[in-house]
């Protein structure tokens, strides 16, 4: 089975850095390389000729750990997924909605350390979203869409992202356990063909501090992949999954290609592969995208 090593830095000269490393860690191995290929101008593939995925993650992990560079070791068949899923807050986002919310009601200290703890799996998603929720009621729904004008930015590399699996016939999905008044509006913004996420309960001019059921976490999101997947009648395999907290977990790891970005611990040791340091246009990069093909 050929693998293929991919490496996204910020420039050509972090990328030569890092590719003489891996280059180096992959000769350690005794596998063959067939050849590399320049992506872009931070960006190139590394063709292997067999070897194991697990291993050569961990060498070139190792190689590669005081650069400022991103890898992604997987079979050169099937990388090009059909299926995206990704999470929105501190994601596709760059902020937490529920966290800037609950700054317009005064207890965003409050609900950011609960929001921490969940994320980082040391609280049960579904009881801290409510937790969150209930210190809400009251807050004017003038609140939301503030939040959503002042305070919602895409990261880099979004809505290329979405856009250019779109182009090439991937379906894109924002699945969040945040709320659908910003999944909504995020992925019209970004390019996302459909949107998941729970639902603020209001009383027609304020939140009432409740949150509709059944709620959207961890489950909900694997549950979505697979329902997603069927629904195009294409394998797991054939699926990008990519999110930074616990409750990503679950679809992270059913994924052909989980990828954990700026993540939680938990989640980065567990994912096919991390993106620290990069835009979220690593993704096209670890699919085989060109920067010439980008929308």
């Amino acid at each position: 089975m050929r693998l293929v090593l991919t490496l996204v830095a910020r420039d050509h000269h972090a990328l030569q850095d890092a590719l003489c490393l891996a280059l180096e860690a992959v000769a350690g191995t005794g596998r063959a390389i067939d050849h590399t290929h320049i992506l872009g101008d931070g960006a190139a593939d590394v063709f292997i000729d067999g070897g194991e995925v697990a291993a050569l993650r961990a060498r070139v992990g190792a190689a590669v750990s005081g650069e400022a560079a991103d890898f992604c070791v997987q079979p050169a068949e099937g990388r090009r997924k059909r299926l995206l899923l990704a999470d929105m807050d501190s994601t596709i986002i760059s902020c937490e909605c529920l966290d800037e919310l609950a700054d317009f009601a005064g207890v965003k200290a409050q609900i950011a350390a609960i929001t921490e703890r969940a994320m980082a799996g040391e609280l049960p998603f579904e009881a801290a979203l409510t937790e969150r929720v209930s210190r809400l009621a009251g807050l004017d729904l003038a609140a939301l869409q503030q939040t959503y004008d002042e305070r919602v930015r895409l990261n880099p590399g979004a809505a290329t992202l979405a856009r250019t699996m779109a182009a090439h016939g991937a379906r894109c999905v924002l699945v969040s356990g945040g709320f659908d008044f910003f999944t909504s509006r995020v992925a019209a913004a970004a390019g996302f063909a459909a949107n998941r996420a729970n639902r603020l309960i209001d009383d027609g001019a304020r939140l009432t501090g409740a949150v509709g059921l059944p709620i959207l976490g961890r489950e909900a999101k694997l549950t979505a992949l697979k329902e997603e997947a069927a629904a195009l009648g294409v394998d797991l395999s054939e699926t990008l999954a990519v999110g930074d907290g616990a409750n990503d977990l679950a679809m992270i790891e059913a994924a052909g290609l989980g990828v954990a970005w700026r993540a939680k611990p938990i989640v980065a040791a567990r994912a096919d592969a991390r993106v620290d340091h990069a835009d979220l246009t690593a993704l096209l990069y670890f699919q085989g995208y060109g920067a010439d093909a980008f929308a």
